[in-house]
């Protein structure tokens, strides 16, 4: 067993890793700059987790250090780990090892890929495993609420993960089943040439999976090259009908698979369950027996998640940042509120998004009766000239409201009516504003 020191602890992707490796057996120790819920269950496991970054917190001992692309060498414990010259692996490498260590015990390992839905496919696909009792080993990029968790260990025949494109590490994996639910223009950080070095860097990975399922009805994917396993709603190996009601019938080459019934609004999740269903169904499980999980799966944290209602209001939190998630989730929303009711308050997430994505923003509200939109999130990014908050919402024609999220939420809260469906939009802070307006409910009584 191993002696793993994760720097940064705390994020939704490094404390699955490391929850994974405690219930593996592995000793685990790791810090971050402020304590958190997933924190939390890393010590409840056995975790010894310092607050602060300290060189003092890495020990002699240690065998691998685990680090984040957020990660800078200036760190005082990346710094003394290349001192001490321990290894030093990229999350991504981590996931890579558990990975392969999975395949090689007699485990099929499942990746789900893609711009859009690879928390929400990862996350149903691990959940109806489990609670058919198949007792899968996954690392999933978000909390399934009905679990509590974005990952376990346990000694089932399947290892689900979520595989992550943003910064290109996608091609260390080599997956016995890969699923590429779309592909769209993003991260254009890494990505320079924007859907070309996208499509060649999957190109890479299609090689290197043994099966590999695609999107049938997305114009990304189009442009991969390989030999595929379809899905879509039509002219796909799997295709789905009753697509607008609960019971959606899921068809394999023109028959009958399986009935699913579920409780996931809109088109984008008609998407997301037909590919856990074409994936599983190429891993040889018996479908009969997960059928009727489908329908308890609520979705994933962060992924159209109520947060609170108070006096007629109800809040809710999505993850989305990207254009196409925003119009999904909006489009959900007024499907089930109307879109009178729809409160959107969006945070852009990091300044080259909102720059290269400018126009496609501009037109991915128009499910929402009323718009906020706040400050940039940077993640680590520095300023564009130009590319803000302030300067997006005026050419949207929309509210700007400045600040932190608990500046946000004070300057929203009074003008809130009975009837109104809050949903804050965005991977930054923005997930903290359903939680400030529910302190201020609480103060004003």
């Amino acid at each position: 067993m191993g002696r793993y020191h994760f720097i940064a602890i705390g994020g939704i992707g490094m404390s699955g890793l490391a929850k994974y490796l405690l219930e593996d057996g592995h000793t685990v120790s790791g810090s971050d700059i402020a304590d958190s819920k997933y924190i939390d269950k890393l010590r409840e496991l056995g975790a010894q987790v310092k607050i602060g970054h300290n060189e003092a917190n890495l020990s002699d001992d240690t065998d691998i250090v685990v680090i984040s692309t957020a990660i800078r060498e200036n760190n005082p414990e990346l710094l003394k780990a290349r001192q001490l010259g321990i290894p030093v692996y990229h999350r991504s490498d981590l996931l890579e090892e558990i990975a392969k260590t999975a395949q090689q015990s007699g485990k099929c390992f499942i990746g789900f890929s893609g711009t859009h839905g690879k928390t929400t496919t990862s996350g149903l696909a691990s959940f109806v495993l489990d609670k058919a009792g198949l007792e899968p080993s996954f690392v999933d990029g978000g909390i399934i609420p009905e679990l509590n968790t974005n990952a376990q260990h346990k000694k089932g025949k399947h290892f689900i993960a979520e595989l992550d494109e943003s910064d290109g590490t996608i091609v260390k994996y080599s997956p016995d089943i890969l699923v590429i639910n779309n592909l769209e223009e993003d991260h254009i950080d890494h990505y320079k040439n924007g859907m070309p070095d996208l499509v060649k860097t999957f190109n890479q990975e299609i090689v290197q999976s043994k099966k590999v399922l695609i999107n049938n009805d997305n114009a990304g994917t189009a442009l991969l090259s390989g030999n595929f396993i379809t899905f879509g709603l039509k002219d796909a190996d799997y295709t789905a009908k009753n697509v607008d009601s609960e019971t959606i019938e899921i068809f394999h080459n023109g028959c009958l698979l399986t009935t699913i019934k579920t409780q996931l609004a809109g088109i984008h999740n008609v998407y997301n369950t037909l590919a856990v269903v074409a994936a599983l169904n190429e891993a040889g499980v018996e479908l009969k027996k997960l059928a009727q999980y489908f329908y308890p799966f609520t979705g994933m944290g962060r992924r159209f998640q109520k947060v609170c209602e108070f006096n007629g209001i109800t809040v809710y939190d999505d993850y989305a940042h990207h254009p196409t998630e925003i119009k999904a989730a909006l489009q959900a929303a007024a499907s089930k509120f109307g879109k009178e009711n729809v409160v959107a308050v969006f945070q852009p997430h990091r300044f080259t998004r909102l720059q290269s994505l400018w126009k496609e923003f501009l037109t991915a509200f128009e499910n929402a009766g009323r718009v906020i939109v706040t400050d940039v999130y940077a993640a680590s990014e520095d300023s564009i000239e130009g590319i803000n908050g302030e300067n997006f919402a005026a050419e949207l024609s929309c509210e700007y409201v400045s600040g932190n999220m608990q500046d946000v939420a004070r300057k929203l809260m009074p003008s809130l009516k009975k009837g109104d469906v809050v949903i804050g939009l965005g991977a930054g802070t923005i997930t903290n504003l359903g939680k400030e307006l529910c302190k201020l409910e609480t103060i004003l009584k």
